[in-house]
């Protein structure tokens, strides 16, 4: 859990004795992010850009990671990480500075970590990345397979004259068996399924999924073969839309809320809209205006922001309402993971935008239920953010 604001726990009226010690649960690489903001414009070919301001943090799966920890969800990470200074900066920011279980990550040998170049200009980001795939961790039996071979002998009891004591079987380990959490987050792709996905929600968790482009240009749902345990399905208008052949955001949502409980379309600068499939309820929230230093990972504030609402069972409005906030907050800095907000920028946004005299009163209105989950007077508490350079001397 984030040191960022220690008194608040969005789901501490619904924390009982026997509930999962893991609140969300979610995997994928993890990869050093080198983010330049302040150009005025695309690089040219054969040209050198200068830009006004560069950050490094963690990138990747990192992002939603640590927004969740932020929002004070307890939250666990699998991945691997290189043996290189890059995966020990991001290893130590991710658990010491976060607060975030790497219990199911390891460090991967010889294996350099994953880096993106990120460019910020013009409300947008250009990406160049580089890395390998990480080698499987080893130690784990695959699913499906046989146990080890010999039972082991009952407690107290000596192995057999002349026979080896058997070796201890292998502790089940991520991918093939994930930790018990309320929730887990996944990244939807064609053609292939995650079994650790379905594995978390047969243990009951609540799967939230968004989804990558699709290079196949096929945009089938029925492709997505984990769509079939999501809770809560995340795409954005474009992806919506091309999945459901229809023309319309809402539209799309609506096709989408008819296979899955939770179906949300992020609409960039127009906000968010969302369908319950269950009830029929759907809401729309505006997006906030701000000045945008870097996008990067705003997406991802985005979900964390709508799963620390759903899991506190908040009104499908005040979700989106939220998962708004947090992302736009998050854009006024950069660095990725590290651009996250915490409870204590969230209160100090509240206490400011109230103060605001131009301020239309039912925009107000739709952040009212912010008076019930923050304190009184917003506390400062500093968090990481993205530094120029990794490895500093002290």
């Amino acid at each position: 859990m984030s040191t960022d604001t220690p008194g608040i726990d969005p789901l501490q009226a619904l924390r009982a004795p026997r509930d999962p010690a893991c609140d969300v649960f979610l995997t994928g690489p993890v990869f050093l992010d080198i983010i330049f903001t302040g150009l005025d414009s695309a690089p040219v070919r054969g040209t050198e850009s200068w830009a006004r301001g560069m950050g490094s943090s963690p990138g990747g799966v990192a992002n939603m990671a640590t927004a969740l920890a932020r929002l004070g969800l307890h939250t666990s990470l699998a991945a691997a990480f290189g043996d290189d200074h890059y995966g020990e900066y991001c290893w130590d920011a991710l658990e010491q500075g976060e607060g975030i279980d790497l219990s199911m990550s390891h460090t991967v040998p010889g294996w350099h970590s994953p880096v993106t170049v990120s460019m910020a200009y013009e409300g947008e980001r250009t990406m160049v990345s580089h890395g390998h795939e990480a080698p499987a961790p080893t130690g784990a039996a695959p699913t499906g397979a046989a146990a080890p071979t010999g039972a082991a002998p009952a407690a107290g009891a000596a192995p057999a004259a002349g026979t080896p004591a058997p070796a201890p079987a292998p502790t089940p380990a991520f991918p093939h068996c994930p930790p018990r959490a309320r929730a887990a987050i996944a990244s939807l792709a064609p053609g292939r399924g995650e079994p650790w996905v379905a594995a978390a929600a047969r243990n009951g968790a609540l799967i939230f999924a968004d989804v990558g482009w699709d290079e196949t240009g096929r945009w089938d749902l029925d492709a997505l073969p984990d769509l079939a345990h999501c809770e809560a399905f995340l795409p954005n208008a474009e992806e919506a839309m091309r999945y459901t052949r229809t023309d319309c955001p809402r539209a799309a949502a609506h096709a989408l809320a008819e296979r899955v409980p939770l179906a949300v379309v992020t609409l960039g600068a127009e906000g968010a809209y969302a369908v319950d499939g269950r009830t029929g309820v759907a809401a729309a929230v505006p997006a906030i205006e701000v000045e945008a230093l870097d996008p990067t990972g705003a997406g991802d504030v985005f979900v964390a922001g709508f799963v620390t609402g759903t899991l506190a069972d908040w009104p499908l409005a005040d979700r989106l309402a939220f998962a708004g906030l947090t992302a736009a907050l998050s854009v006024q800095e950069f660095g990725g993971s590290l651009s996250a907000p915490g409870w204590a920028e969230v209160a100090a946004w509240w206490q400011l935008i109230r103060t605001c005299a131009d301020q239309d009163p039912a925009a107000l209105e739709r952040y009212a239920f912010l008076d019930d989950l923050l304190p009184t007077t917003a506390r400062a508490w500093p968090l990481r953010r993205a530094v120029p350079t990794i490895g500093f001397r002290q």
